[in-house]
């Protein structure tokens, strides 16, 4: 028998997000500076590396996700099963051994097929640890309280991940130069043994309250169908709402992995600060902007609903973005620059924004789904939002490190591994295309996913009014459509 989900077991399950964000957070922020300064690879070499690496959740997301809809196959076993291989794999990702090979070729396949292998292992944790939730509950309002506690770990981890790559300097300093070349991969196994094992509390939380789903007299038992695979993902694209949550999705991703993706960059050449102490007020901004923002945004969204809050806080931060432009990264008040505080609370609001709702709202087409089909695909519809939200995030480091290509950036003939990364751009067009790709590029973006999110049209009177109907289905009586037309 289901036990209650107790407070104790909500939070067990929140800190599964480090195991999740952590790697996250790392990866977007520092890789493909990584890759660029320390591999020595070409931007627009090192952001395809990215984007092809991602892109390959095209194939393993829709896979796993039917996977773990299937009867009788257990979620937490396959986040158990992922987390010792994603560390493995993520700390071999931060070596400078590719730095070795003599061609671009050689050092882009290199760092491809490590990457692929980082998203294998993430897909396989994160899509279960997400997908589980609305088997814990059904009720809309308990579904946004869990996902905005992990959403408040989130900017703990948000901290973590950004952090301590900052200290890499440090680090490269006490290896000596013999070994500077990967203090990256120090920080990858320091964050990797947090990952470890707070991933396995999140596993054992889930005892009690989380049973495998029952198999129907005709559903098959743990047997991967790319036919069924495919069909279900057509299902779920047919729904209405799910078209403009999916733009809305991958429009905000790739506008906020653009700014992340260059807050090194930011720093040094835009807002003209050393990195060592520039890159720390960011990440302390950003992390505390996120703390603020998440449970004002809970608390509008109860009052409200979860469009109505999204709506809100991102139309702020689309005005504050171009704001930054107009005022300049490089604005100080008196002798401090301003904007290593001001541009990250931005982005702050807009990820504590996101990540508090992101899933919440994904959680209600599950229902809707299960009205139209009779099925529930708790995991295929969380892989469908994940795959979209990695092309979005990977587009904006692909377009991240085209634009730095397009602008006249070029770390490729430095010195892997030492000074250049902390050097000065002088280049005033070079520096004014780094701050577009921080602020005004990325608040067009922005726009354009507002737009959708407009359109969207799951609010929570529709989906109370599903609810409803969606009982009297289930106890086999007579049912209607009103009031959730628009859903249909």
């Amino acid at each position: 028998m289901k036990q209650a989900l107790t407070k104790k077991k909500r939070i067990g399950y929140a800190f599964g997000i480090f195991t999740e964000s952590l790697y996250y957070n790392m990866f977007y922020t520092y890789y493909l500076t990584f890759l660029n300064e320390i591999v020595g690879i070409k931007p627009m070499f090192s952001s395809i590396i990215i984007f092809v690496s991602i892109a390959w959740d095209a194939v393993t997301d829709p896979v796993i996700g039917n996977y773990t809809d299937k009867p009788l196959v257990d979620k937490r076993r396959v986040m158990r099963v992922s987390i010792l291989p994603l560390a493995i794999v993520f700390i071999v990702a931060w070596t400078n051994i590719g730095a070795g090979f003599s061609t671009q070729l050689a050092r882009v396949l290199f760092y491809t097929l490590i990457s692929m292998g980082i998203w294998c292992f993430y897909t396989l944790y994160s899509i279960p640890y997400y997908a589980i939730v609305p088997e814990l509950t059904e009720d809309y309002d308990e579904r946004t309280k869990i996902r905005s506690l992990s959403s408040l770990l989130n900017a703990i981890c948000v901290g973590l991940g950004n952090i301590l790559p900052a200290l890499v300097p440090t680090v490269a300093i006490l290896l000596g130069k013999k070994y500077e070349g990967n203090a990256y991969a120090v920080i990858a196994a320091v964050i990797s043994v947090l990952a470890i094992i707070l991933g396995f509390i999140c596993c054992k939380s889930l005892d009690g309250v989380y049973e495998p789903r029952k198999p129907k007299d005709s559903e098959t038992v743990g047997k991967i169908s790319i036919k069924e695979t495919f069909a279900a993902f057509g299902d779920i694209l047919r729904l209405k709402p799910t078209k403009w949550f999916l733009l809305f999705v991958f429009l905000f991703l790739a506008m906020s992995s653009m700014i992340q993706s260059n807050l090194t960059y930011m720093v040094i050449d835009c807002i003209g600060m050393k990195y060592d102490t520039g890159i720390v007020f960011v990440i302390l901004s950003l992390v505390v902007s996120m703390g603020v923002t998440v449970p004002i945004v809970e608390k509008v969204a109860e009052k409200k609903d979860r469009r109505y809050a999204t709506l809100l806080f991102l139309s702020i931060v689309f005005v504050l973005e171009i704001a930054i432009k107009l005022i300049g990264l490089d604005f100080t008040v008196g002798s401090f620059k301003i904007m290593c505080i001001v541009s990250p609370a931005v982005l702050g609001i807009a990820t504590g924004t996101f990540w508090t709702l992101f899933y919440s709202m994904g959680y209600d087409l599950v229902e809707l789904n299960e009205f139209k089909t009779g099925e529930r695909k708790e995991s295929t519809i969380t892989s469908l939002p994940q795959l979209v939200q990695k092309f979005g995030s990977a587009f904006g480091i692909l377009l991240a490190g085209q634009l730095l290509s397009a602008y006249g950036y070029d770390s490729s003939n430095d010195i892997a591994g030492k000074e250049s990364l902390f050097t000065k751009v002088t280049d005033p067009y070079i520096i004014n295309g780094m701050e577009n790709i921080s602020t005004v590029i990325p608040a067009v973006i922005l726009g354009l996913s507002l737009i959708c999110l407009a359109v969207y049209p799951m609010t929570r009177k529709c989906f109370n009014a599903l609810m409803v109907q969606l009982e009297k289905k289930r106890r086999g009586e007579e049912y209607t459509t009103e009031g959730f037309e628009k859903l249909l």
